[in-house]
């Protein structure tokens, strides 16, 4: 069988955007029945409103000890290094922002509790890159609903019968049969025990590092396929912005909570891939 992928630029979608419709509009002309939609779950997160401004946020001492010490001397020396992180992540980390990095951790203490807030980054789903100022992205609480009710529209309004997949770029480990997701997720076939300890347990054993879709909604789809089209549609529709806070900061020549709504409206953006097996 062979799979074929169509991948869509889309305008920045700002809170407020009617997401579904807009999907619907852009894949309507090119859709068939058993056709899978996959669509970037920080894109939906931002156009729910499902953002937060950190920028109001008071950290404890907790969250400035995770910003502080935990993350500026440990992941940036020797568990950065033990977990095979690049030259340029760990030299992010030892410049770990004191002041909004401890709110961000308090952000992530906040909604998705310690053991998720000792990542390095991309705690629990949360994640800054894309978004102006000091403003994160929250996962999604219950995103089969979203992705059921996606599902269900497209086929009151075009008549074709798909699947739907949210995607994650945080990536799932895999070993064979057993896949350790970076959350608790919708996908059947995913497990996840503790936050930190599945990153750490993957790179240390040397799993197959994959995006994950944390849901899908329509015809079942073995989890090792899943997490394959998890990983073809994190290539497919690149970084907007950039794919972290840095980077996207420095390709747009600011400062880290210096990207404005406007500037991520003049950089393309790829939230959806059509998938069709022939």
């Amino acid at each position: 069988m062979r799979l074929r992928t169509l991948t869509f630029r889309t305008s920045f979608w700002r809170p407020g955007t009617d997401y579904v419709s807009e999907i619907i509009k852009i894949t309507s002309p090119h859709l068939k029945d058993g056709d899978i939609i996959a669509v970037s779950e920080k894109a939906v997160s931002t156009a729910s409103g499902n953002i937060l401004d950190e920028d109001g946020v008071s950290p404890g001492k907790v969250a400035k000890f995770l910003a502080g010490y935990w993350t500026r001397e440990l992941w940036a020396g020797p568990l950065g290094k033990l977990t095979g992180l690049k030259r340029q992540t760990r030299l992010n980390l030892k410049n770990y922002p004191m002041d909004e990095g401890a709110a961000h951790k308090q952000t992530a203490l906040w909604h998705v509790g310690l053991l998720q807030s000792l990542r390095h980054y991309s705690e629990g789903g949360i994640d800054a890159s894309n978004l102006p100022f000091s403003y994160v992205s929250l996962p999604l609480g219950k995103p089969i609903e979203v992705a059921d009710n996606l599902r269900e529209t497209v086929f009151q309004r075009t008549g074709n019968s798909v699947t739907v997949m949210i995607m994650d770029g945080d990536t799932t480990h895999s070993w064979r049969n057993l896949h350790l997701a970076p959350r608790v997720v919708d996908t059947p076939g995913l497990i996840h025990f503790g936050g930190v300890l599945t990153f750490i347990i993957g790179r240390l054993l040397g799993f197959k590092a994959r995006g994950t879709p944390i849901a899908v909604s329509g015809d079942p789809i073995n989890p090792d396929r899943a997490l394959w089209y998890a990983n073809l549609f994190h290539r497919l529709c690149g970084g907007g912005a950039g794919r972290t806070v840095w980077s996207m900061s420095s390709k747009m020549k600011t400062s880290l909570t210096g990207v404005t709504w406007e500037m991520l409206e003049n950089v393309d953006h790829f939230p959806i891939t059509l998938m069709r097996l022939e």
